[in-house]
């Protein structure tokens, strides 16, 4: 029979070990969540049609458009902004990979995870029906003047 199972000095010593881990593994995670809530990023289109913002989860937070969309077709505009959100979110997903990296570790099965599922989240295409039947109507979503 195995004597470490019967000491109880040793079972003591494997569980305060493993208390440690644990306290440290919430410690990261509790930091890495406050990293990865201020992650931001804006990327703009290659047309000079459009500038995005978005935050840590993906989402929107800041547009802005510049006098070139009054020359160009309304699909050509919503395309820009969307392949400039597309471009912003994989830039998200990117710093996202390094924070969790940082504060887990390179090695952390658990940061592997995380940065996993963050990745699939912000670079998943876009629901359909996100914006209506699925094609993107830049004129039905734009308050009129």
């Amino acid at each position: 029979m195995d004597e470490r199972v019967l000491d109880p000095d040793a079972a003591r010593e494997r569980m305060a070990a493993w208390k440690g881990r644990i306290d440290k593994l919430a410690a990261d995670t509790q930091a890495m969540g406050a990293r990865l809530r201020e992650v931001q990023a804006t990327a703009a289109d290659p047309g000079g049609l459009a500038e995005v913002t978005v935050d840590s989860t993906g989402s929107l937070v800041g547009l802005r458009l510049t006098d070139r969309i009054h020359k160009t077709p309304p699909d050509a505009v919503a395309q820009a902004i969307l392949a400039t959100l597309r471009a912003a979110r994989g830039q998200v997903a990117e710093q996202s990979r390094e924070v969790i990296a940082e504060t887990m570790g390179p090695d952390s099965a658990a940061g592997r995870a995380i940065a996993e599922r963050v990745d699939q989240h912000l670079r998943a295409p876009q629901a359909p029906d996100e914006y209506g039947d699925g094609d993107f109507d830049l004129q039905t979503h734009v308050k009129k003047r």
